[in-house]
């Protein structure tokens, strides 16, 4: 069991979210699940939570919006007196009704509104996580799919507002993991990328050897919550080694 009470995971109705806020609850943290719209679904998370003997409630909030990083951070404070950490999970872009340069105003902008909303609340010794790709991480060295090229730049540029921030959370202690994993499969967005240029799913399980499902994918990014690294560590998860080369590290 850890030192740290609570979390806030965004984006955590479904799939990489859900999994990393069901394993933070079992290790004894309080969790905020969070959704922009689909209550029932969220729902559906803090009940099988609360199944195992955990500590969840959900809570619906638009990260690109003003109010929405304060209402999750007012639930960690209200639930469970403190807020430890944070996994900045919720990333998008390819929707096509979200109105002009939304990858950037997600991706970017509302990373870094949720962080700064929690840092006067996160506890010291508190830990940031980033959830991103290898297609964003690498995207100044490494060219992506035409698809993605918006969302990987505009992620990119979120990791880079965020590692901004280092010099300010280490004022309380606080440390920032980055996670970047490949394609993983079963993700919205890899199906889609999949659909708009076929095959690029099984292009990348060629390169990468193995593609990681949502579980584990997930499973990885709970472990870097606890994992004993220095501020500013990248994970890389899965198979990089073309991206490492293709960029010259």
């Amino acid at each position: 069991m850890s030192d740290y009470k609570s979390a806030i995971v965004t984006g955590s109705s479904r799939g990489i979210g859900a999994v990393t806020a069901q394993l933070l609850a079992e290790q004894g943290l309080g969790v905020v699940i969070n959704y922009r719209s689909k209550a029932p679904r969220a729902n559906k998370i803090v009940a099988a939570i609360e199944d195992k003997g955990g500590r969840a409630v959900a809570v619906g909030a638009d990260l690109t919006s003003a109010e929405g990083p304060a209402a999750l951070v007012d639930a960690a404070v209200e639930n469970y007196g403190s807020l430890d950490v944070l996994v900045l999970n919720a990333s998008g872009g390819m929707e096509t009704n979200m109105g002009e340069n939304y990858a950037l105003r997600l991706n970017r902008d509302a990373q870094l509104a949720m962080l700064q909303a929690a840092l006067p609340k996160l506890s010291e010794g508190g830990r940031v996580v980033f959830v991103t790709s290898h297609q964003a991480h690498f995207i100044n060295e490494v060219s992506t799919m035409d698809a993605y090229d918006a969302v990987a730049k505009s992620k990119r540029a979120g990791e880079d507002a965020l590692r901004e921030m280092i010099p300010q959370l280490a004022e309380k202690n606080i440390s920032l993991v980055v996670v970047s994993g490949d394609m993983i499969e079963g993700t919205i967005t890899a199906t889609l990328l999949n659909r708009m240029e076929p095959g690029a799913i099984d292009a990348r399980r060629e390169a990468a050897g193995k593609l990681y499902s949502v579980e584990e994918f997930g499973a990885e990014v709970a472990k870097m919550v606890f994992a004993e690294v220095e501020s500013g560590h990248t994970e890389l998860v899965g198979g990089a080694g073309d991206f490492l080369k293709a960029s010259g590290q």
